[in-house]
């Protein structure tokens, strides 16, 4: 992985949706467009948890 990826994966957010333990929705972007879809899914899913946590350089998005 070149310092490009790494510092690009840097700045990226994976945000989820969670039906109790299982994941239901995964997304990854940059900053401005996981917040987007983290307000997005939590209009969409009010009573589910949805996170949004900074991706690590070695994260994987599968």
């Amino acid at each position: 992985m070149s310092i490009a990826e790494v510092t690009a994966r840097q700045h990226r957010r994976r945000v989820r949706v969670w039906f109790g333990e299982h994941v239901i929705a995964q997304y990854v972007a940059e900053a401005p467009l996981a917040a987007r879809y983290e307000q997005a899914m939590r209009r969409r899913f009010a009573g589910l948890k949805v996170t949004n946590d900074l991706l690590g350089p070695l994260d994987s998005t599968d």
